[in-house]
């Protein structure tokens, strides 16, 4: 390999690397700062955690075109069979559905929150934002 070509593989590799790095600093940035700024109650396990995760879906569906990205991640960690993860698979999906049909991504965080407003416990429809009953909560704002 010549020098030529190693220094354009270090330069891919390093890109690589910086949005590997920046994109997900991108939407975690972005999604705390609309938790933080919300008055929902039950930051774990409640709707400010299907908010949270609701929101999360959306961008990156948005961003990236596809759900296919918020499917891998949720395959990876919701994947332990508690009702929590459950929740977050259900609101996972229904955040990429928003992000996929939304056409500016200003739409996302109202979009979002009016769907975490109709929301419920339990709640029997796929198309419908769920939570835990209130015993399960955990009102911290972070985890």
């Amino acid at each position: 390999m010549t020098m030529k070509m190693k220094r354009k593989t270090l330069l891919w590799l390093m890109t690589l690397g910086l949005l590997f790095s920046v994109y997900p600093a991108f939407v975690l940035l972005y999604t705390w700062s609309c938790v933080f700024r919300s008055d929902l109650q039950g930051g774990r396990n409640g709707p400010l955690d299907a908010y949270r995760h609701t929101l999360a879906s959306s961008v990156v569906s948005y961003t990236l075109g596809k759900p296919t990205a918020v499917n891998l991640v949720t395959r990876i960690f919701e994947s332990k069979g508690k009702d929590s993860n459950a929740m977050d698979s259900h609101n996972n999906r229904i955040g990429a559905g928003i992000g996929s049909n939304a056409l500016a991504f200003r739409e996302l965080e109202p979009r979002v929150h009016r769907a975490v407003m109709n929301g419920t416990v339990n709640a029997a429809d796929p198309n419908q934002i769920t939570w835990l009953p209130e015993s399960k909560w955990r009102n911290a704002q972070m985890w």
